[in-house]
């Protein structure tokens, strides 16, 4: 009785590592396939971890030194304020040094507020935490006033 329950119990083990192997080179192979293919970069959800075609951008609507319709980008994460190592410089007497910072995570971006002390305004409601951009979207600090386009 216990040599047929051991032949199982192999034939069982053998058939389950043949299944794992299958598994990893599918998995492997996949992946292959993913990293020929850069349009098809997907993150660990499923979601396609490429940016939608344009360039995340801040344009300015009213900003001292800047003409209106002039424009930022902000794919690569910028930093708003009026101290002289900020990204984007905002001559505004009610503008922190270090104001506020717009960042991209995976395919969204968000602006956040860095503790400035007259705080930054996203379609003119004050900002509490970090918040995803939507196009369009309006952004103010002070008198400066700049539109989130993608």
């Amino acid at each position: 009785m216990d040599e047929p329950l051991a032949a199982a119990l192999k034939f069982g083990f053998l058939a389950v590592l043949y299944l794992f192997l299958l598994w990893v080179a599918r998995s492997a192979s996949r992946d292959l396939r993913r990293a020929a293919d850069p349009a098809a970069a997907m993150d660990a959800n499923g979601a396609s971890t490429q940016r939608p075609p344009g360039r995340p951008r801040l344009e300015v609507v009213a900003a001292m030194g800047h003409e209106p319709g002039s424009a930022f980008p902000v794919d690569g994460g910028v930093t708003l304020g009026r101290g002289t190592d900020a990204d984007i410089r905002v001559d505004d007497q009610f503008a922190s040094s270090h104001h506020a910072r717009v960042f991209p995570r995976g395919r969204l971006v968000f602006i956040e507020d860095m503790g400035s002390t007259n705080g930054t305004y996203l379609n003119g409601k004050p900002l509490k935490r970090p918040e995803q951009l939507k196009s369009s979207d309006s952004i103010r600090i002070g008198d400066t006033e700049y539109r989130y386009r993608e």
